[in-house]
């Protein structure tokens, strides 16, 4: 009948696997994986900033009048990121080192 669902079989008659939300979830959908990640970033951030100063600020200088420079987009996001690397530097080593010991002897 033309209501009738389609068959769980395709044209060269393989039976199709069903989908589920495992096999659609990447790593950064995992907690740990994504604290990792964003530990990654503020650690790269704050060492490429550490490495060149004005990297994050996209070419800007101050205009007169102005007290600090508009850090917004992709590159104002990564220079929060490196900003917390700085001030939180003692915090983040020591959250890298309890991510690398849950990572290796956890996981």
């Amino acid at each position: 009948s033309p209501l009738a669902p389609p068959p769980p079989h395709t044209h060269t008659g393989r039976i199709r696997a069903p989908v589920t939300p495992a096999i659609i979830m990447s790593a950064i959908f995992d907690f740990s994986s994504l604290l990792t990640v964003i530990l990654l970033i503020i650690c790269t951030c704050a060492y490429l900033r550490d490495m060149r100063p004005t990297i994050f600020d996209g070419g800007q200088t101050l205009q007169p009048g102005e007290t600090r420079l508009k850090r917004t987009g992709v590159t104002g996001f990564f220079w929060k990121m490196s900003r917390i690397g700085e001030r939180l530097s003692p915090y983040v080593s020591a959250s890298c080192a309890i991510m690398a010991i849950h990572i290796l002897f956890v996981k």
